[in-house]
């Protein structure tokens, strides 16, 4: 596979601010940083940096099925925490998520993130074996 391919989701945010929820370049999958957005753009699950962390790595997994990979696939993620928010039950989600993958990772605290009520944002890059 060639070219370029791109995602959007259901949430709108692409549009508003220029962005893809995912793009696929050859074999190489890019997932935009995700947060547990709900249908009314409020956040999931508040004050569970667990339950917000499932829901970001399950929209992940979302987004790389649709551009035909997994996250098998995954070969590196970044785990951006609000403060307040748990590392350890992010973690948590994300060993129960890729525990098998084992992908490099980042996981840091940062100073806020856009929305009232999100805890965790996560991204991914997945490569596909060609």
């Amino acid at each position: 596979m060639t070219g370029m391919r791109r995602l959007s989701d259901e949430y709108g945010w692409e549009n508003q601010a220029g962005y893809s929820r995912a793009v696929r370049k050859n074999n190489v999958v890019t997932v935009s940083g995700t947060t547990a957005t709900g249908p009314d753009g409020t956040a999931l699950h508040r004050g569970d940096t667990g339950g917000q962390a499932r829901v970001c790595l399950e929209r992940i997994g979302r987004a790389l099925a649709a551009l035909d990979a997994s996250l098998a696939d995954v070969v590196r993620t970044v785990v951006y925490l609000a403060p307040g928010a748990s590392w350890q039950d992010a973690a948590q989600a994300h060993r129960e998520a890729l525990g098998a993958v084992r992908p490099a990772n980042t996981m840091l605290y940062v100073a806020g993130l856009i929305g009232d009520g999100f805890l965790v944002e996560i991204e991914a890059t997945a490569v596909v074996d060609s």
